[in-house]
């Protein structure tokens, strides 16, 4: 029996690592998207290949349209044929260093658009045309990594990171109704704090268990229970499900 493909964007570490890991378990062949850190890909792509997944890592930033392209066409390639891509998983996206709105410049906000709006826009885009029926696709399933940040707007710390999880929400939205009679769902689902390497690149490493404390189950988020969602999201168990922004953020 043929397994069905899911592209995982930042899938070399995180959330985006354990729902590749996830995924292979349940039966998918993976392709794992990453930026830069091809050792790390690497590792997740063996992870895979134990649970008996084919699976390859392709570097692509996705706030390059033309990169985008390419891993798109590697994943046609490597599996050639139409109807071939079951999920996408945008899980790629940055924060920066906690500032306060008046002292963002114009490049942070558009690298923070660029890679955590803007590039999920175009992996969607990519996706649609695979997996449209109107295209010849067999249908799937899009899954977009938001944030609970986008709910409570991040004060003080990014403002511009919550704005750009709030695009995520709205597209979500938006291409659920427009790709609901191709066979396509999309959904969201918007993580709390987590504790992934995602807060080093914002200069706050520990922040997870800095503000545990401000969480009703009192801890942070672990990056398996946020795969745990979006695997099941990508199954036929949530075959009703579209249009859904959930949250996995412990109840804050």
């Amino acid at each position: 029996m043929t397994r069905p493909v899911a592209l995982v964007t930042g899938g070399g570490r995180g959330i985006g690592a354990a729902t590749a890991r996830m995924l292979a378990g349940e039966g998918w062949d993976v392709c794992v998207g990453y930026r830069s850190d091809a050792a790390a890909a690497a590792h997740v792509v063996a992870a895979c290949e134990a649970s008996g997944a084919r699976a390859v890592a392709v570097a692509a930033d996705v706030a390059d349209e033309s990169a985008v392209a390419n891993l798109f066409a590697a994943v046609d390639d490597t599996w050639p044929g139409p109807g071939h891509l079951g999920a996408m998983v945008n899980s790629a996206g940055i924060v920066d260093v906690a500032a306060r709105v008046e002292d963002m410049d114009a490049a942070r906000l558009t690298k923070m658009f660029a890679v955590n709006a803007v590039g999920s826009f175009l992996c969607a885009g990519q996706a649609v045309r695979r997996m449209s029926t109107d295209h010849g696709g067999a249908g799937g399933v899009i899954v977009n990594v938001s944030s609970a940040a986008s709910r409570v707007g991040s004060p003080g710390q990014y403002v511009d990171y919550a704005a750009s999880k709030g695009a995520i929400d709205t597209m979500t939205l938006g291409l659920a109704k427009e790709v609901a009679t191709e066979g396509i769902r999309v959904v969201a689902v918007r993580p709390g704090v987590i504790d992934t390497d995602i807060h080093a690149s914002g200069g706050e490493p520990d922040r997870a268990r800095q503000v545990a404390d401000q969480i009703p189950l009192r801890r942070a988020g672990r990056p398996e229970e946020v795969a745990a969602m979006i695997v099941w999201l990508c199954s036929e168990a949530a075959s009703y499900v579209t249009g859904a922004l959930i949250d996995v953020s412990g109840g804050r």
